[in-house]
């Protein structure tokens, strides 16, 4: 019998001949078959979660007649959300259960947690959640007493022997013989999907589109391999890995989101916790610090094509490059030539913040929709009512110190009779001093008092308030586009 290469070697759908049961097959297996137990099945992209579950049921259980459900799809998130508020029998397969929202996936959780403890199939639904690492752990965070009445299983990347046995399982219905397949496994690290597609490529390169008529042996270069395969993916991928780096407001000197996603794609793991990478990669730590609050859920609430391509948790922090083809291409960019095309400058030093703002508590309200302001332009701003809760526990001074020092790529110091007077505005312009001769600071002038350290032809912004215009234009207009001009500059 013949068959094409992509029905042999799959990149889309489920394969049929090249499957191969992950060592925990048969634990999946049992928990799918009680028909009272709900599950939840996680692991990175690209290790097979939905595959799996899918062939258990169509061989194995075809009576049971699941629903299959993607958080991906408006129609399907309607069923699910009023599978979550009205609960009912049936059989559902939820699949990017993360993506949903944190209320729907509370109310799943209770929804689940009755179904458990009551295990009646003809009145409650039997669950199976499907969603990346940790969506377990998730879950019990909702539900804190759900952990001991669901099955949660992870599936892992496949290992070298089931690596074989997937390209063995492809040569058999080509008639081909793979030589050095062995390094197969090196480059893919046992992603099933990224398998299927370099064995694919392989043939492509070799002449073989459909089972060969005599046994035939194929060759390959895995450099040349690596090349071809990123250069199938660059026109899929290229305008969304841009624009996730150009940021929501593109400006020369905004790359945090360009260093973090090249960040991540050193990682072993394409989801990773954003917290533990700044801490483990202090060259960078202050670019991951700059978006992860608010700035990175925003972009990806912006940009539909990012947000397609790139998920992300505030609360847990977890960041995750959902499709492994794109994990791969990113494993192998130029990353140098894509900042390039990005147009990004050269910098040597990481910021956490592009803005610090050093105020008097009598121009709070001045100083607060500088910052509002400025945050809506994609800019990442020290005021410090955000991050009290950062620092709980924390010395205010030692924390002052390093974010007026270094931490801040400019400074911008709102300056009149109280900042002068003030203990804590003292202690701020100290710690800033010093970068005045970097042309880092610059002095927002409310009135004319004279400041050390802080020369009087340091050209600033002189602010005077106009009783016949809303602050927030006045703000807008005398501040905020100047201070933004000065950032393309840095």
């Amino acid at each position: 019998m013949t068959f094409p290469v992509e029905e042999i070697y799959r990149t889309e759908g489920v394969p049929e001949y090249t499957f191969v049961r992950p060592p925990n097959f048969n634990e999946l297996l049992v928990d799918l078959r009680n028909p009272g137990k709900p599950m939840v099945v996680e692991g990175q992209s690209g290790t097979g979660k939905t595959t799996t579950v899918r062939k258990i049921i169509e061989r194995l259980l075809p009576a049971r007649n699941f629903a299959y459900l993607s958080a991906r799809k408006a129609a399907d998130v309607a069923k699910i959300i009023q599978l979550a508020q009205q609960g009912g029998p049936g059989a559902f397969v939820i699949d990017d259960f993360h993506r949903l929202a944190n209320d729907i996936q509370e109310q799943l959780g209770n929804i689940v947690k009755i179904a458990a403890e009551e295990n009646d199939p003809a009145t409650h639904p039997k669950v199976v959640l499907i969603g990346i690492n940790r969506v377990g752990s998730e879950l019990i965070h909702f539900v804190p007493d759900v952990a001991k009445r669901i099955g949660i299983h992870r599936i892992q990347p496949s290992d070298e022997a089931g690596t074989l046995q997937l390209i063995e399982r492809g040569e058999e219905k080509l008639h081909i013989e793979i030589e050095g397949k062995q390094e197969i496994f090196g480059e893919s690290r046992g992603d099933y999907w990224v398998t299927q597609l370099l064995c694919q490529m392989i043939c492509l390169l070799e002449d073989v589109t459909e089972s060969a008529n005599e046994k035939k042996t194929v060759h390959f270069d895995v450099s040349v391999i690596r090349e071809r395969v990123r250069d199938r993916l660059h026109h899929t991928y290229n305008e969304a890995v841009t624009e996730f780096c150009r940021g929501k407001r593109f400006r020369s000197s905004n790359d945090p989101y360009f260093k973090l996603l090249r960040e991540v794609s050193r990682q072993e793991s394409s989801i990773v916790d954003l917290q533990m990478l700044a801490n483990s990669a202090p060259e960078v730590k202050g670019s991951i610090n700059n978006v992860k609050e608010k700035r990175l859920s925003v972009l990806l609430d912006s940009k539909p094509i990012c947000g397609r391509y790139f998920y992300y948790n505030s609360d847990t922090k977890n960041f995750a490059i959902e499709d492994p083809a794109l994990f791969y291409y990113l494993k192998h960019l130029d990353w140098e030539a894509l900042r390039q095309e990005c147009g990004f400058k050269h910098t040597d030093k990481d910021y956490e913040f592009d803005f610090s703002l050093s105020f008097a508590g009598e121009n709070r309200e001045l100083t607060k929709q500088i910052s509002s302001q400025l945050e809506v332009m994609d800019c990442s701003v020290f005021f410090d009512e955000l991050f009290e809760n950062n620092y709980l526990g924390k010395a205010w001074t030692k924390t002052f110190e390093d974010i007026f020092r270094q931490r801040s790529r400019l400074v911008v110091c709102v300056l009149d009779k109280a900042h002068r007077e003030k203990i804590w505005p003292t202690f701020e312009r100290e710690c800033f001093s010093p970068r005045v001769a970097d042309e880092a600071v610059i002095p927002i002038y409310l009135d004319d008092t004279a400041f050390p350290g802080i020369s009087q032809d340091i050209v600033g912004i002189k602010f005077t308030r106009d009783p016949d215009k809303p602050l927030e234009d006045q703000v807008t207009d005398d501040i905020v586009f100047r201070l933004l001009a000065r950032l393309d500059d840095v």
